[in-house]
């Protein structure tokens, strides 16, 4: 892979989640446990944490691959067989919510839910038979929250910076002054393109030239689904800062460490070099699945979709030219979290 250096700089943020170990259960009186619940396109993610100083410890956590979006590019609706791995994955989480006497709660869906026709019934189902109330967040929203639970890892600077969420079904995209606590938006955008739905609509190719031409037309899609956007972004007058939260850039921040296996206290505030991370897409682009799948940290559940994900974050680097990449495992749940307990506070 590719010959950059893998003592990388990192931000050094206290974590806010700062212990990714259960913790133990409090006692009668202790402290209060607050749930955010995020299910995306592609994955199904639950974090119980209590607060801790000016952040949180982790209690509990989960995640789980349910591809609830497969086929909805093409359908136009969750298909049977989605609904039942993502109702499978959420009645584990309704069990955890039970056990750890969870005080408050939130649960959002994104985009699948937002495209798919039956989104609303698939919700209603889902409370019926987990108890769980999902919420369909808008775009802004989830952009929102994204750059809450992760802005704290920017790298210092000054000017505006770009923070990104790839996420299954849609990418993110937040310009952002980040020269207060917290940060203002300046401007937003949501592409309709993240790594499950460009997979089914350009991606795939058994040969080498396939493959290529399929990498082609998703760079395309996703450059013109970013043009409005680009034309209204400045100029930097600073270097410009760039922070990406999503299974796509810890992948490949994964592969770029070397890692055997993820670690996320590795991957979390890792500030990686953006020339690398694209070397790394054009090489994860131009192999075959088999090739991708035998990679630790992407194996088979990611090998399908981790090129989609490559021509989203080529994307965001020609749109913000960004020298370095600041790398977030952090992001709705903990923006979800923050925003509980300061209601609560």
């Amino acid at each position: 892979m590719v010959d950059f250096p893998a003592q990388l700089p990192r931000r050094q943020e206290d974590d806010p989640a700062r212990s990714a170990r259960p913790q133990p259960r409090p006692a009668r009186g202790g402290a209060r446990h607050y749930a955010a619940l995020d299910l995306g396109t592609n994955n199904c993610r639950l974090l119980i944490a209590r607060p801790h100083g000016d952040g949180f410890a982790v209690v509990d956590a989960f995640s789980r691959i349910v591809r609830l979006g497969e086929g909805l590019a093409h359908n136009g609706a969750l298909s049977d067989a989605a609904i039942e791995r993502t109702i499978a994955a959420l009645r584990v989480c309704a069990d955890k919510l039970r056990r750890r006497n969870v005080t408050l709660a939130r649960s959002v869906a994104t985009e699948a839910c937002r495209r798919a026709s039956n989104g609303t019934d698939f919700i209603a189902r889902v409370r019926a038979e987990t108890g769980i109330h999902l919420d369909i967040i808008s775009a802004e929203e989830e952009a929102r929250l994204a750059v809450l639970g992760c802005h704290a890892l920017l790298e210092p600077g000054t000017g505006p910076a770009l923070v990104f969420d790839i996420g299954g079904g849609s990418t993110e995209l937040v310009l952002i002054d980040a020269d207060t606590t917290v940060p203002v938006v300046r401007d937003w955008h949501s592409a309709p393109w993240g790594v499950v739905s460009l997979t089914e609509s350009a991606g795939g190719g058994a040969t080498a030239e396939e493959r290529e031409r399929a990498y082609k037309r998703m760079r395309a899609l996703v450059a013109e689904s970013f043009a409005p956007f680009a034309a209204r972004l400045p100029r930097p007058a600073t270097p410009p800062r760039l922070l990406g939260t999503s299974g796509t850039v810890t992948t490949l921040a994964s592969v770029h460490l070397g890692l055997e296996r993820y670690d996320r206290s590795q991957v979390d505030g890792l500030i990686a070099p953006a020339a690398a991370m694209r070397q790394i897409s054009q090489e994860l682009a131009a192999m075959s699945l088999g090739e991708r799948a035998q990679l630790p940290c992407i194996g088979r559940e990611r090998a399908d979709l981790v090129v989609a994900g490559c021509a989203i974050l080529e994307g965001i680097l020609d749109l913000w030219p960004a020298e370095r990449l600041g790398v977030a495992d952090r992001g709705i749940r903990e923006g979800i979290l923050r925003r509980l307990m300061e209601t609560e506070a």
